[in-house]
């Protein structure tokens, strides 16, 4: 039995979060459509196109539905930068998400809070392969390729000393979060919650309507507190760009299977 082709889109939000990757790809053509530049070509012989979706949740699930409608992707792995929100996740860990929620749908009292309406559902689940082999090159990533990645000078400077890899729950929403108060309130509602960002629940929820598999990504650049905007994009430069290509390049070596 011959086994479908596959195509891999890979999303990011900022420039920065996947600078060498397009850099990387082989046998690249660019189209423009809806305002964002689609670069398909082969990395590391995969079939794979890569876009900056912009931020926000609207902007990540308009580029993943185009992405499936105008260019037949059969898997999405978004990669970037997230916060922290469990102590025992750090700066400079890698965070693979399980599970994804939207911690600012709230329909109620017309729907149960967090549930997106008419789907019957908040959590989405990533595709639990996919899942796994991120899990996998994410760990490899940081036994053999970090110290060759990041220089001493970056490494000290945002105290790398021993990044982990963690996997669970992510909450997506189209806010900031830079205060503990605020990070306190989401550690409440989601006990389990191990990070937040902007787009990934989205993305999850687009995926899940049209049945494609994804999974998402994530390197911690701060502690979703008052220190989070402090040296941010230095860190997505420096640090969570590296780690990107880095995690994504051994993804694509170890010859995906659909």
């Amino acid at each position: 039995m011959t086994a479908f082709p596959m195509r891999l889109g890979v999303i990011s939000a900022l420039h920065q979060e996947q600078a060498g990757l397009i850099e990387a790809m082989q046998d690249k053509t660019t189209l423009m459509r809806g305002m964002r530049e689609y670069t398909s070509g082969r990395l590391w012989d995969i079939d794979a196109i890569c876009v900056l979706s912009r931020v926000g949740k609207v902007a990540a699930a308009a580029t993943a539905a185009t992405l499936i409608e105008r260019f037949g992707v059969t898997h999405i792995v978004f990669t970037g930068v997230a916060g922290a929100t469990d102590s025992l996740v750090r700066v400079g860990d890698i965070v693979v998400a399980d599970a994804l929620v939207q911690h600012d749908m709230n329909a109620a009292p017309l729907f149960p809070r967090f549930e997106v309406p008419l789907l019957g559902q908040s959590k989405f689940a990533s595709d639990l392969g996919l899942t796994d082999r991120l899990v996998d090159v994410a760990q490899a990533f940081v036994r053999h390729d970090l110290k060759t990645m990041i220089d001493d000078a970056d490494r000290a400077q945002f105290q790398l000393a021993q990044p982990r890899v963690h996997r669970g729950l992510m909450a997506s929403g189209d806010e900031f979060i830079h205060s503990h108060h605020r990070r306190n309130a989401l550690q409440t509602e989601f006990p389990d919650l191990l990070a937040v960002e902007m787009e990934g629940a989205a993305v999850a929820q687009v995926c899940f309507e049209f049945g494609v598999p994804f999974a998402v990504v994530r390197t911690i650049s701060d502690g979703a507190n008052e220190g989070a905007p402090q040296d941010f994009m230095q860190f997505i430069e420096r640090v969570a760009a590296r780690y990107a290509y880095g995690v994504v390049r051994r993804l694509c070596m170890g010859r995906l299977q659909p």
